[in-house]
């Protein structure tokens, strides 16, 4: 494994911060109605703070994967829009230091990412790690949406409830990072809010809304969320406009709450009407058409 040390610049000024939580979100793997990346940019734009630290984007990222937009102007070149993985230092309502990951999922380096992330983390001494994301799921837009809990410790997620038992997924370096740090000794949760999978493309801010509810039961920490209520307020007006106007959409969010409801009101039972709950192999098929559609040409 190369130096994890080399692959990132930290800000010398950044003193301890007991007690800080590190958010992190990465681009490019599983992320349903863009929850995770909606939550991301919410609380950037909520809390004003400092970049604090910069990964070396060369080493990580094949750019002829993910081709960075570049600006032709006439005759010259006016603009690069060049990646970035950084930590962003922020505080919450109540002035608690968290520290906040974002920006492309590396391409390469999985493993020194991992322990570099976890250095970071002992540098600062950071007391819990926090990953966010959508899956897309088989629930109706008009019920409560769901989320999926993991952890490195049972009892970091023990008032959340168990979605799935055993499962196979691809693998990510977000997933990479938690069991890393699970590994070491150091506490890390993850949160899937459920996204309806005919909403999986589009921005969904119920989602992130879901998300952030999550975050704070697991961090303690204080956010806002004004701004994305009213974001999800809008975005279901017009979601019950179209569902209206489309007599088969509106006969698929019919099944699926029924589905939904039958299932909701079942004890210990796992199946709804006579299928069975999707298993770890379907889940992972579901990502990988889920990965698939957003890599394609054309996304519904």
């Amino acid at each position: 494994m190369a130096d994890a040390d080399e692959l990132y610049w930290v800000d010398s000024d950044v003193p301890v911060l007991d007690g800080a939580v590190l958010l992190y979100h990465l681009d490019g793997y599983v992320d349903a109605g863009s929850a995770g990346e909606l939550l991301s940019e919410h609380l950037t734009e909520a809390f004003d703070g400092p970049v604090v630290a910069r990964f070396d984007v060369d080493r990580l990222i094949d750019y002829r994967s993910r081709r960075p937009t570049m600006t032709w102007d006439g005759d010259t070149w006016v603009d690069y829009d060049a990646p970035e993985l950084t930590v962003r230092l922020l505080h919450d309502v109540d002035g608690t230091p968290m520290l906040l990951l974002s920006g492309p999922e590396p391409d390469r380096e999985w493993e020194a990412f991992a322990e570099a992330v976890r250095r970071l983390i002992e540098r600062w001494r950071v007391r819990l790690a926090v990953q966010f994301q959508g899956i897309p799921m088989a629930v109706p837009h008009t019920r409560t949406l769901g989320v999926t809990a993991h952890g490195t410790r049972t009892d970091l997620v023990r008032q959340f409830s168990p979605t799935f038992n055993r499962a196979q997924v691809p693998g990510n370096a977000e997933a990479l990072v938690e069991f890393r740090l699970g590994q070491a000794g150091l506490d890390a949760v993850g949160f899937a809010a459920h996204v309806p999978h005919y909403l999986a493309q589009s921005r969904y801010p119920q989602a992130a809304l879901t998300l952030i509810d999550a975050v704070q039961k697991a961090s303690g920490l204080t956010l806002p969320d004004d701004a994305l209520r009213e974001s999800a307020r809008r975005a279901e007006v017009e979601i019950n406009r179209q569902v209206s106007d489309s007599d088969e959409a509106a006969d698929v969010v019919r099944n699926l709450e029924q589905q939904y409801d039958a299932f909701a009101s079942s004890e210990n039972n796992l199946l709804v009407g006579g299928e069975e709950i999707p298993t770890g192999d379907d889940l992972a098929d579901e990502f990988e058409r889920f990965l698939a559609g957003e890599s394609g040409p054309e996304n519904p």
